[in-house]
C-alpha cells in the first residue's frame, strides 16, 4: 500500500519500534498531528484474557479527570418526575414510551443510554437493537440506576465505559490532541490504571501484553508497561 506524503513524513520522525513513556508518546503524537481536524488520542491495550469465559471478562467504567473533549449525547429512558430530573442534569433526551417507539423504528442518535430499573423489562426487549450498537444499559457500567441525574452528570463530565473485545483488546479515546499534554497523560493513566486494577483472578500469566497510543489518523506508538505493573 502506498503511503501518503503526510504519513511518509511522519514515518521519518517517529520510531515505531521504540517503547515510549506516556509523556514521550503524547509529545510525539501531538507534534505530528497535521490533519485539518482535531484528532482524538486513542489508547489500545491487549490483555492476556479470554473474554469467552465470564470469569475473564474485563468490563467497567472510569472517570477521565479531564473529560473526553467530545460532546456526549445522552438518552435517559425513565418515568415520571425522573424525566425532568434527567433533563435538568443535562440529558439530551429523556422519556419513556415515545423513546421505546423511536428505538424500535431504528432511531439511535445518541452515544449513551441510561435507564431507571423500572423500565428495564420493556427496554430489555430492545436488546437486539441496542446491543449491537453498544447502547444497551447495564448495571455494571452504572447506566441502569435509580439516580439517573447523577449518572447523566458523570457521563457528561467524562465517565467512559470500556469492555474487552473478543481478541482480548480494550480500546478507547482518552481525549483530544488539543488538550494539554499533562491532561492527556492524566486521562490515559486513569484508564490504564483502572484496567490493571481490574485484573480477573482467573487470568493466568502475563495480563498486560501491550499498550499503544495513537491519534485518529496517526501512527501507533508502543508504551512501556513498566509504570503500570503490566509486566506481572
Amino acid at each position: 500500500m502506498k503511503l501518503s506524503k503526510r504519513l511518509q513524513n511522519i514515518g521519518k520522525k517517529v520510531n515505531v519500534d521504540k517503547e515510549y513513556t506516556l509523556e514521550e508518546a503524547i509529545k510525539v503524537l501531538k507534534e505530528n498531528s497535521t490533519v485539518k481536524f482535531v484528532e482524538s488520542l486513542d489508547c489500545a491495550i491487549r490483555l492476556g484474557v479470554d473474554p469467552r469465559h465470564a470469569d475473564q471478562m474485563v468490563r467497567g467504567t472510569v472517570s477521565l479527570p479531564h473529560g473526553t473533549g467530545k460532546e456526549v449525547k445522552v438518552l435517559v429512558v425513565t418515568k415520571g418526575p425522573k424525566i425532568q430530573e434527567a433533563l435538568d442534569a443535562g440529558a439530551d433526551h429523556a422519556g419513556y414510551e415515545e423513546y421505546l417507539e423511536k428505538i424500535k423504528g431504528g432511531w439511535a442518535e445518541v452515544d449513551v443510554v441510561i435507564a431507571s430499573p423500572d423500565v428495564m423489562a420493556d427496554l430489555g426487549k430492545l436488546g437486539k437493537i441496542l446491543g449491537p450498537k453498544g447502547l444497551m444499559p447495564n448495571p455494571k457500567s452504572g447506566t441502569v440506576t435509580p439516580d439517573v441525574a447523577k449518572a447523566v452528570r458523570e457521563v457528561k463530565a467524562g465517565k467512559i465505559e470500556f469492555r474487552v473485545e473478543k481478541a482480548g483488546i480494550v480500546h478507547t479515546s482518552v481525549g483530544k490532541v488539543s488538550f494539554e499534554a499533562k491532561a492527556l497523560a492524566d486521562n490515559a493513566r486513569a484508564f490504564l490504571n483502572m484496567i490493571v486494577k481490574m485484573r480477573p483472578s482467573a487470568a493466568k500469566g502475563q495480563y498486560v501484553k501491550s499498550i499503544f497510543l495513537s491519534t485518529t489518523m496517526g501512527p501507533g506508538l508502543k508504551i512501556s508497561k513498566d509504570e503500570f505493573g503490566g509486566h506481572a
